[in-house]
């Protein structure tokens, strides 16, 4: 999808020019612009035509700001985030949205490709669906991306109950990596979340304002900030579970660690009295070279007693039940 422009009447068109643009500011809108990684032909024309604040144009410029909402004069500016599901990272897949909110016109800029936004255009190009309410065009864009975080965050519970099931059988250091994946990308969730969530709280507490807004329309946006709660809700649910599969994968090491322990153990144990035995009769003493001798004193004392004390200990280790596996 690359930038557009929705009319009034519902009608879609590509290549931006700002004549057009002009036009549609004289006649009192509204519209919805969508600027797509704009170049800096199209990031000039938020200063030209629309004439919107430095401060606001600067801030359009630059990427990797936590979500906000700014009032202005005539208009407000605010930054969204959406999710597009992906193999990757989730820092990878957050698609951050600036918007530009006023009476006649919305604007919003982004780098990332943004499925919520292809789904509104599309259904504006299939139905010519006019734009009569800019708050609601505003509420339709911010519902669409934080329902994605719901896309994202819906195959957690399956992967992690799939990671656990995979310690328990056999742990292994490319387990506890994926853990720590989950873990970060949940923090990253976590980071844009809350303060997104704090966006429209303050919104609905009247904190900040929206040009136009009424009070049917502050119900559609707590609409969405329950969303956000919910979203909120779930990470910190999979961020637990992500703590205790890792909780999970270290006792499980620790306990195979205990058997090997255990199991040697029991070896050197049983070895000890062998050790001292050999070491006892293999003292050249005259009485030991003189007297014990023979085959029959080599295989009774020699190797019986040996025999005996390894099987004696065999039989204590058995009786208290430290030859188990559990």
């Amino acid at each position: 999808m690359s930038s557009f422009l929705v009319n009034h009447d519902g009608t879609v068109s590509t290549g931006v020019r700002a004549d057009s643009l002009r036009r549609l500011l004289e006649e009192g809108g509204p519209f919805w612009l969508d600027l797509q990684s704009p170049d800096q032909a199209e990031l000039a024309l938020l200063s030209d035509v629309f004439a919107f604040h430095p401060l606001a144009v600067e801030d359009a410029h630059n990427f990797g700001q936590r979500p906000k909402l700014e009032d202005y004069d005539d208009f407000v500016f605010l930054v969204l985030y959406g999710a597009v599901p992906g193999p990757g990272a989730v820092e990878e897949a957050l698609v951050e949205v600036h918007c530009f909110f006023s009476r006649t016109c919305l604007v919003t800029v982004h780098r990332e490709d943004c499925p919520a936004f292809a789904g509104l255009r599309a259904r504006h190009e299939r139905r010519h669906l006019p734009v009569s309410d800019q708050t609601a065009l505003l509420y339709r864009m911010a519902d669409g991306l934080v329902d994605s975080f719901f896309t994202v965050l819906n195959s957690y519970d399956d992967r992690v109950d799939a990671l656990q099931d995979d310690i328990l059988l056999q742990p292994r250091e490319e387990q506890l990596g994926r853990l720590f994946d989950m873990k970060r990308d949940l923090l990253a969730l976590r980071r844009v979340l809350g303060p997104q969530r704090d966006l429209f709280a303050s919104l609905l507490a009247g904190g900040s304002e929206l040009p136009g807004l009424t009070q049917e329309g502050q119900r559609y946006f707590r609409d969405v900030y329950d969303h956000l709660i919910r979203l909120g809700d779930l990470t910190d649910s999979y961020r637990d579970l992500v703590n205790g599969a890792m909780d999970v994968y270290l006792s499980t090491v620790s306990n195979r660690l205990n058997q090997v322990m255990k199991q040697l153990t029991i070896i050197a144990t049983v070895f000890l009295p062998l050790s001292f035995l050999t070491g006892f009769f293999g003292q050249n003493f005259g009485f030991l070279v003189g007297n014990i001798a023979g085959l029959p004193v080599f295989v009774g004392v020699g190797i019986g007693t040996e025999l005996v004390a390894a099987i004696g200990l065999l039989a204590l280790f058995r009786r208290r039940g430290w030859l188990t596996l559990g």
